[in-house]
């Protein structure tokens, strides 16, 4: 169905309602929340057409081979977790892949059983509503800014940053050149060239950049990757460089989270002393692909 044809059905259809009642059929389609499905973003069908382009590029858990230390880790955790990439499954694609049974959601406690427990999914990406919320809630307005991306991995950050603020420069640092090279290919398919640059590079041979850098983004970025002694140095480099005052700080997760395993036998020096957490109203933005709990897990600091 075409404009022309959707048109002229609504009116007819409003054309046939009681009177007394158009007054209230028109303030639904002006505010109600039941059509937010429908009413779909220019710039989140940009984001989801880079999705659809880069999950035939990867595994179903979004995880090369080369991925050694991450995929271990994953399957060590206390409870079993799987990798699902936030930004290419969101929750109706995950679960066409369970109905397919291609993933799922539980697993077993006591094989052969029908007891079962819910499977821990942990994203090293941001999904697409976790995008808006950064973008249009965390973050100020970044005009003529320049934003870091701290392992870029799929670039989601510097996708939505380019479609969802006016930052200046999206810069992401990224260690594997399998993800360097996917990047490379959104960013020229869709001309974010203008203003996304991608750096295939340890963090720790970026000191200029850092220390330049308006706001720093760190999404899961060192646990998994890294042994406790290089994640303590990607610390110790981080707050040794990232010293312009006002600058922002993005983590996922906090940063007590994050260093709570790195104890001073890895090399780790104090920080946090230059950083104060900015508190965030996590209910201010709740539509209806957003889960509360996912938000929380964003932290907001500046520097001192």
């Amino acid at each position: 169905m075409n404009f022309n044809e959707a048109k002229n059905e609504i009116l007819q259809t409003l054309g046939r309602t009681d009177p007394q009642e158009l007054a209230k059929i028109i303030d639904w389609l002006k505010n109600s929340d039941d059509l937010d499905d429908l009413l779909v973003d220019n710039q989140k069908a940009i984001l989801m057409s880079i999705a659809e382009d880069l999950r035939p590029c990867l595994p179903l858990e979004a995880m090369f081979p080369s991925e050694t230390m991450a995929i271990q880790k994953t399957q060590q955790t206390s409870k079993p977790t799987v990798h699902v990439d936030a930004f290419l499954y969101d929750e109706e694609t995950v679960d066409s892949l369970c109905e397919d049974r291609k993933m799922s959601r539980n697993y077993c406690l006591n094989c052969g059983s029908h007891s079962t427990a819910p499977l821990e999914f942990i994203s090293h990406s941001f999904s697409v509503s976790e995008l808006r919320f950064l973008f249009h809630h965390v973050l100020p307005d970044l005009t003529g800014r320049l934003v870091m991306d701290v392992g870029s991995r799929l670039g989601t950050v510097l996708y939505g940053g380019y479609l969802y603020s006016s930052a200046a420069r999206l810069v992401g640092v990224e260690m594997s050149e399998e993800f360097v090279k996917l990047q490379t290919m959104v960013v020229e398919k869709y001309a974010f060239g203008d203003r996304i640059q991608v750096i295939h590079a340890d963090i720790c041979t970026q000191a200029a950049l850092v220390q330049n850098a308006d706001v720093l983004i760190m999404n899961n970025v060192f646990e998994y990757f890294m042994e406790p002694k290089d994640q303590a140095k990607a610390w110790n480099f981080i707050s040794q460089n990232f010293l312009k005052k006002g600058a922002l700080l993005v983590t996922v997760p906090s940063i007590q989270e994050a260093l709570i395993s790195l104890q001073a036998s890895n090399g780790l020096t104090e920080i946090g002393h230059w950083l104060e957490e900015v508190l965030l109203d996590y209910s201010a933005y709740l539509q209806s692909d957003t889960e509360l709990d996912f938000l929380k897990q964003i932290h907001l600091y500046r520097v001192l």
